[in-house]
């Protein structure tokens, strides 16, 4: 067979671009609405031609090619402006807007942004503002009426340009975005995906999950993740709507579910818990209650499916393999505990895998790997982490898990002492590092124990240097100079000696088992 070299008519014909979703769902369900942001409702026409309109607008200030930064909370404009740059060709940097403005400036400045868009409101924080001054790129506010300190409200950046989609070439293997990751060294590692990456999780989600034009999805988590972000990329590319929220508000959360008639929510175990808090919630127009990042315990799960929907579904994913990677069903496999995540969707193979890797059989606990369609290109500029996650040509998670019966995946633990806050990743070294930094202190472990509200919370046990005169006030309000919030440690507790290998390294999993009590002590007291 001759080898057929496509032209870029044919390689236009062929190709899998993330902006071509909105502009498609847009020409089957035109007055459809796409997103519901308070009292604004942006249908699929206009969704579309807003984001053809930036886009163009991207084009003549910045070119194809380069990367644009995003410091945003959820909104329509936010929507508007990501779809924006996929369509211009441009690669999307959406950065965490909780984590503290050093390491904002660390990230935009790493992931060489040539514009920044950027909700108004943090153009009225001092050291962000300073951030985004010292970059001297092009800022482009969302949520503006008018322009602040030479930035251009994404109304203005609009306006004038052509509402169809740029007929621009778009590779479906090149770079559609850059998630940066909190990792456990000190510094977020740049995750870059392709068109084509993001697309498969997309496909693979419209099908795992019956995703179609008649659903109304939840947007209460952050769009700068992956899990909300890929959530609403794919029910937009179904043609239904999504109703974003800048913040958990329990209140608020349960009557946009009955306004909105929520067909999907998603959200952290926590947030259940709160939503069920009223007695009288009752949310008949769900089909799909999904959660993620920890377990949800199994009288809360059958509450759920009480007063919610008795399709309860666990979630998992990384950034690094576009979300969702498998699923679990807890009602389906009520003699499984709450550990397990269940079995891949059908995107991705998932298997367990020992050190020198071969792949381990049922009941051999090892690493969780992935492979599929949905993996990242690699880390930005830096070919070694990337070199060091893909060996043996698997993707590697960091996770340590076992398969048990009927092909379900069960979690055992993390490799590394990576702690899940309240939905965030929290890098136990840099918090260290911080803690460390202070002049009162000889040494620091930094675990996360478990907390009821917030899935682990970060605890510190700290031992002074001698004759420093040093108390746990003092020390986080050092700890809230240097880190984002919810890295803060939830708990500071000073000891006399950190337990310790003969090299000097700290034991965590012996601090755990020293200090877990305490600090369950200290969670139940907060409750009184």
């Amino acid at each position: 067979m001759n080898e057929i070299n496509p032209s870029p008519e044919q390689r236009r014909i062929r190709r899998v671009a993330l902006g071509d979703f909105v502009h498609r769902s847009a020409r089957r369900f035109a007055g459809r609405t796409a997103v519901v942001d308070g009292a604004l409702r942006l249908n699929y026409a206009e969704l579309d031609a807003r984001s053809s309109r930036f886009a163009h607008h991207l084009l003549q200030q910045i070119g194809s090619g380069k990367q644009v930064g995003m410091l945003c909370l959820n909104s329509a404009d936010m929507v508007v402006a990501y779809n924006g740059i996929h369509k211009s060709g441009n690669v999307w940097v959406p950065v965490n807007v909780r984590l503290d403005a050093e390491t904002i400036a660390y990230i935009l400045r790493h992931a060489e942004v040539a514009a920044v868009v950027v909700d108004e409101a943090f153009m009225a924080m001092p050291a962000l503002a300073q951030v985004l001054r010292d970059l001297a790129v092009p800022l482009i506010l969302t949520m503006a009426a008018a322009p602040v300190d030479g930035a251009t409200p994404l109304a203005q950046a609009e306006h004038g340009h052509s509402a169809e989609l740029p007929e621009i070439a778009i590779d479906s293997e090149q770079s559609a975005l850059i998630m940066y990751t909190s990792g456990t060294t000190g510094r977020p590692k740049g995750v870059v995906h392709s068109h084509a990456s993001v697309a498969a999780s997309v496909m693979g989600n419209m099908a795992g999950l019956s995703v179609t034009e008649q659903d109304v999805f939840s947007g209460v988590l952050p769009l700068f993740h992956c899990a909300q972000h890929c959530l609403v990329a794919t029910v937009h590319a179904a043609g239904g709507c999504v109703v974003l929220l800048r913040g958990f508000v329990p209140e608020e959360v349960r009557d946009s579910i009955t306004r909105e008639h929520y067909t999907v929510f998603t959200g952290l175990p926590m947030m259940y818990g709160a939503l069920l808090a009223d007695p009288a919630f009752r949310a008949p127009s769900l089909r799909l209650a999904m959660y993620a990042m920890a377990p949800i315990p199994k009288p809360l799960i059958a509450q759920i499916a009480e007063r919610m929907t008795a399709n309860v579904m666990l979630a998992t994913g990384q950034t690094e393999m576009y979300p969702g990677t498998m699923t679990f069903r807890p009602l389906d496999h009520p003699d499984l505990d709450a550990n397990y995540w269940g079995s891949s969707l059908a995107h991705n193979e998932t298997a367990v895998m020992d050190d020198e890797g071969r792949l381990l059989g049922e009941g051999q606990p090892g690493e969780i790997v992935h492979r599929g369609a949905n993996a990242m290109l690699g880390y930005f500029k830096d070919p070694e982490a990337t070199a060091a996650a893909q060996r043996f040509g698997w993707h590697h998670t960091g996770d340590l898990g076992m398969w048990g019966p009927h092909g379900q995946m069960m979690f055992l633990d993390r490799k590394k002492d990576m702690i899940k806050s309240g939905g965030e990743n929290v890098a136990s070294v840099k918090v260290e590092a911080v803690i460390l930094a202070h002049p009162g202190v000889a040494g620091v472990g930094v675990i996360g124990v478990a907390h009821p509200r917030w899935i682990e919370a970060v605890c510190a046990f700290v031992v002074k240097k001698p004759g420093a005169e040093l108390d746990e006030e003092t020390l986080l309000a050092h700890c809230r100079q240097h880190l984002g919030g919810f890295e803060v440690p939830k708990l500071i507790r000073f000891i006399e000696q950190l337990p310790a290998t003969s090299t000097g390294k700290v034991q965590k999993h012996v601090l755990r088992k020293q200090f877990e009590a305490l600090a369950k002590e200290a969670w139940a007291a907060e409750t009184r």
